[in-house]
């Protein structure tokens, strides 16, 4: 093998560019960054919705309404008829719907609502119960129990 032999390799990063490096490199200078301003000085950096000065959407846009979300506790709700695959007799609490894959995330207030049918005595434990829910556990030979009561 020769010194001639040996090819140059694709570049796969090309070469930074180098300011501030004399008139004749054509970045000399001001190194591209014009006359004056902002973006001239070191240091600068812009927020993200900065609109030159001018009056920025959020502020021009008009603020309405209420929203009780800051002050509502989150309910996680479950329905009469998800209560069928557990079996006759069975006890049925936050924990065995978490592992039965009915309740994801975080647990605040477990409430049973009646949609559906029950044809087997369970005994369901949640925070809260509508009426139509515990009329169904109840006629299914079931109890509600109501937790933190």
């Amino acid at each position: 093998m020769n010194l001639t032999d040996i090819k140059k390799s694709k570049r796969h990063h090309p070469l930074r560019l180098r300011v501030g490096r004399g008139i004749g490199s054509g970045r000399g200078k001001t190194s591209g960054r014009g006359h004056k301003g902002m973006k001239s000085r070191s240091g600068y950096s812009r927020r993200l919705t900065y609109e030159g000065g001018q009056m920025p959407l959020f502020r021009r846009m008009p603020k309405v309404g209420f929203s009780n979300d800051r002050w509502a506790t989150p309910v996680t709700v479950v329905n009469v008829d998800d209560l069928d695959r557990f079996p006759a007799g069975s006890e049925v609490g936050p924990h065995e719907l978490r592992d039965a894959g009915l309740i994801k995330g975080r647990l605040y207030t477990l409430k049973i609502l009646g949609r559906g049918a029950l044809d087997r005595a369970l005994t369901v434990r949640a925070h809260q119960f509508s009426a139509a829910a515990a009329e169904k556990i109840a006629k299914a030979g079931g109890k509600a129990e109501v937790l933190g009561a």
